[in-house]
């Protein structure tokens, strides 16, 4: 059996856009889009949250972050001769039904789902991108790239738990529910969506290699649980 960077690699040589995984491209870059949208908005509501000016700056420039590769992901389906809109709408009602579930009605609620839920979202739209065409893939990625956010949210989670730990299992049972709203909204877009159900078969190979993907989302959501002082 073939590896995932295989797979990816041998993708890799399809024209942009073109060919039979186009509908999968144009799928994964409108979810994506939106969900940039929709990070956008609620970065800027949680802004609001925060207990001082440092704290509302430094989401704020997080919210502004969000719209920029929202732009540059609806530029590149422009592209492709693809509307905005009509890419980005499939998703909206899951997107909409995550957020809406888990409003933050604190500041330290909003890093948390900054910090774990994005990072649990990000880790799971990289994987996929492995999957993707150039130069679609590349695009994706430096979207999904860490600009150093999740390092304020991790920062200063940490400090309020050190300063009164009884907050950890709070934000504990907190962290729990984001992780579990996201993934029964991201099994209900899946199941909904042939072209991303296609993509991620197609590209881990089989049912085993699904596994062995959410094995690493597993993994790597149970590390930043332990890095935020949380028990995963």
């Amino acid at each position: 059996m073939t590896s995932a960077d295989d797979r990816a690699g041998g993708a890799a040589t399809e024209p942009a856009g073109e060919g039979p995984g186009r509908p999968a491209v144009i799928a994964l870059l409108g979810v994506l889009s939106y969900a940039e949208l929709t990070g956008f908005d609620r970065l800027a509501e949680d802004a609001r949250l925060a207990p001082t000016l440092d704290g509302r700056s430094a989401l704020a420039r997080m919210a502004a972050a969000e719209i920029g590769h929202h732009e540059r992901l609806t530029a590149r389906l422009r592209e492709l001769g693809v509307d905005v809109a009509e890419a980005m709408r499939p998703y909206a009602a899951a997107l909409d039904a995550f957020h809406d579930g888990t409003r933050a009605s604190t500041w330290l609620e909003g890093l948390v789902k900054a910090y774990v839920g994005d990072g649990l979202a990000t880790d799971f739209y990289r994987e996929v991108a492995a999957f993707l065409p150039q130069p679609d893939r590349a695009l994706v990625e430096e979207v999904l790239a860490d600009t150093g956010h999740a390092d304020f949210a991790l920062r200063e989670v940490r400090a309020a738990i050190i300063g009164d730990p009884t907050l950890a299992g709070r934000l504990a049972l907190w962290a729990r529910r984001l992780v579990g709203e996201a993934l029964t909204q991201s099994q209900a877009v899946i199941a909904e969506h042939d072209e991303l159900a296609d993509l991620i078969i197609g590209g881990t190979g089989d049912l085993a290699g699904v596994a062995q993907l959410l094995q690493r989302l597993t993994t790597a959501h149970s590390a930043r649980m332990q890095a935020l002082g949380l028990n995963g």
